[in-house]
């Protein structure tokens, strides 16, 4: 077994890349990796310089990859770790650069290592190949977010530490539409939702859903200004992906993009960009001229619980963060990160704060379930 670290996804062919995903999960795609990099949305100096792991085996062939970058910053990640910086920074350390096995700007849970199905019997060669990558670039340390269980455990079990966060995920029960979803809901829920879909239309605002190939230059080109205004209204600064991006997607991969446009009076005033795979529905960006009420979770959230159940997905990840889905019928889920640091001590120190850190999780996850909308039973 030979392990090699390469500094562009171009390095190997979409084809030997794609072959050992298990599923047609997108963001671990050749094409959405590529996209990333072509258009400039990373790279070393945007703090994303890839150092993704290959593993060949004996015969030479591609046997297992896991999307890795050096990370001057902590950025885009959705897995907070300001605090170990600055506790590094009080002893005289430097946190950064650190190396983390993730999809930039993408906390959705899947798959990281690829190896065609056999990924936990590759990990512990994966781990200790990115130990051993980040001591050779004086990295503190190397991090994997959002993996699978299962993956997370392997990696644990070859001498990483579990974080557990939370996130918010939709599941579709074999709902009908969205009359058949509101049907296993409160009376109470119920109404206040039908109220807020109800106000969005008397406002003047109708929808519209573009697939793939069906989605122009023109409205690439006015979902990044949507997206780049939301930005600067949010933080003051635009967001992490370029102009570039966008059009890449369609063209690279039109089998798993949609994009929802809010109208009024003829004119786009919001979208929202969704990806999706045989199971899944991802809501991933959006943007808007100007607000509206509830604008925002008729776009983002009831048009997507709409385009899920019409396809009959069965979960549909609406992002990071967010305690107002729970009253939309997302569900409070546990996600994992691993986490390894080369300084024994800090490793340590990490190891009682995720476990101190996921009991308190677990319990706000079991309290948060409490306040779904759903009817008891």
């Amino acid at each position: 077994m030979n392990v090699e670290f390469i500094d562009s996804i171009h390095s190997v062919t979409a084809e030997q890349w794609d072959r050992l995903s298990p599923r047609d999960y997108p963001f671990t795609r050749h094409a959405f990796l590529a996209a990333l990099e072509d258009s400039g949305s990373l790279g070393a100096g945007r703090g994303w310089q890839p150092q993704h792991l290959t593993l060949l085996d004996d015969r030479g062939q591609l046997a297992a990859v896991m999307p890795t970058y050096l990370k001057t910053h902590s950025y885009g990640e959705y897995v907070f770790d300001w605090a170990w910086a600055n506790a590094y920074a009080e002893h005289g350390l430097d946190y950064y650069p650190k190396l983390v096995s993730a999809i930039p700007f993408t906390p959705c849970q899947g798959p990281r290592l690829l190896a065609g199905g056999d990924e936990s019997a590759w990990a512990p060669v994966a781990a200790e190949a990115l130990r051993q990558r980040a001591l050779a670039l004086g990295a503190s340390g190397w991090h994997c977010l959002f993996p699978e269980a299962a993956l997370s455990e392997a990696l644990a079990g070859a001498g990483s530490a579990v974080r557990t966060g939370c996130q918010f995920h939709w599941h579709n029960r074999g709902y009908r539409d969205f009359d058949d979803f509101l049907a296993v809901m409160n009376s109470r829920k119920r109404k206040n939702i039908r109220k807020e879909r109800r106000q969005v239309a008397e406002q003047g605002i109708v929808f519209e859903r573009r697939e793939g190939a069906a989605i122009s230059a023109g409205d690439w080109d006015n979902f990044y200004l949507l997206y780049q205004l939301t930005y600067l209204k949010r933080s003051g600064q635009g967001g992490y992906l370029t102009r570039a991006f966008f059009p890449l997607l369609g063209e690279r991969l039109s089998d798993h993009v949609t994009m929802i446009l809010a109208k009024r009076a003829g004119e786009t005033i919001a979208a929202a960009l969704f990806f999706r795979d045989a199971t899944t529905l991802y809501g991933r960006y959006w943007g808007c001229r100007e607000e509206y009420e509830f604008l925002h979770f008729e776009t983002c959230y009831y048009q997507g619980l709409d385009y899920a159940m019409d396809l009959g997905l069965q979960r549909f990840d609406g992002g990071a963060q967010g305690e107002h889905k729970v009253a939309r019928g997302f569900e409070p889920t546990a996600t994992v990160s691993n986490h390894w640091l080369a300084e024994p001590a800090f490793q340590a120190a990490v190891e009682d704060f995720v476990e101190r850190e996921g009991q308190e999780v677990l319990a706000y996850i079991e309290a948060a379930r409490a306040h779904l909308p759903y009817k008891v039973g």
